[in-house]
């Protein structure tokens, strides 16, 4: 009797200990999650240059700390550094390693959904010039409105994540920035804490008038190191449009993400 009991009481908190899993896996598919995380996102990309002989290795770091305003308000912070490796960008560059600009956005998010069950938040964001090399910045500062809205039910997640930069000063000589950033993402998560999405990372840069536009699949598990939780995730993606010089072909992500529930 007292081994039966025991395995109940097993069962029981191995079921409470999945359920968390597979929260904390819905709250990392929601980029204003009152969730502090830490991701390493290791990026691939090829075909980049006139000639397409560029190869590209890119690092982001990109941590996410939510901040309490009050009972109604949350302030999120997201910050990007990429740590770049990169060659052969055009006949002559050899090859380039160091940070790129770092790009900060700042969400305004109330700590409920709305009636209608949307998770939203807006705010500003920055970009700032901290290449390390003038092969991997834009010398220019940059900044501009940035807003995400998704909705969750059930296992799905559905939403967008926008911006828009506008550069107000740097090197005269380098090109002005007056880029849109969309980020639509559609996310399934099973109650085993894995998920699989669906997701684009496209710009659309106004002084050109060119799209780049990538369509990325990703399954990412949420596993436990001891009692941290850790996200790891791996996907592909394909540049379905990409201006003279951009990326082409096929492409591929992985990422570890130390989650710090509150």
């Amino acid at each position: 009797m007292a081994f039966v009991l025991a395995g109940c009481t097993l069962f029981q908190q191995q079921a409470r200990a999945d359920e968390t899993e597979e929260a904390l896996a819905k709250q990392l598919a929601n980029p204003v999650a009152a969730l502090i995380s830490v991701p390493f996102q290791f990026n691939y990309n090829q075909g980049l240059g006139p000639v397409d002989d560029g190869e590209q290795w890119q690092l982001n770091l990109q941590p996410v700390i939510p901040f309490s305003l009050n009972s109604d308000w949350n302030l999120i912070s997201r910050t990007i550094v990429p740590l770049i490796d990169q060659r052969d960008l055009f006949p002559g560059a050899g090859s380039q390693s160091g940070i790129g600009d770092v790009l900060q956005s700042l969400f305004f998010s109330p700590a409920a959904p709305t009636a209608g069950g949307w998770i939203w938040g807006a705010g500003p964001v920055l970009l700032l010039p901290t290449g390390s090399d003038d092969l991997l910045t834009a010398d220019q500062w940059a900044a501009g409105p940035t807003a995400v809205a998704l909705r969750q039910r059930g296992p799905w997640t559905l939403g967008t994540l926008t911006n828009h930069l506008w550069s107000f000063a740097g090197d005269d000589d380098r090109a002005d920035i007056n880029t849109t950033f969309v980020q639509p993402f559609l996310s399934y998560t099973t109650p085993t804490a894995w998920t699989y999405t669906l997701q684009s990372e496209s710009f659309y840069d106004w002084e050109e008038g060119e799209w780049l536009v990538p369509v990325r699949a990703v399954v990412s598990k949420l596993i436990r190191v001891g009692k941290l939780p850790v996200s790891i995730a791996g996907g592909v993606n394909y540049w379905a449009e990409s201006p003279a010089g951009g990326p082409e072909g096929w492409g591929g992500r992985i990422t570890f993400t130390l989650l710090l529930p509150r």
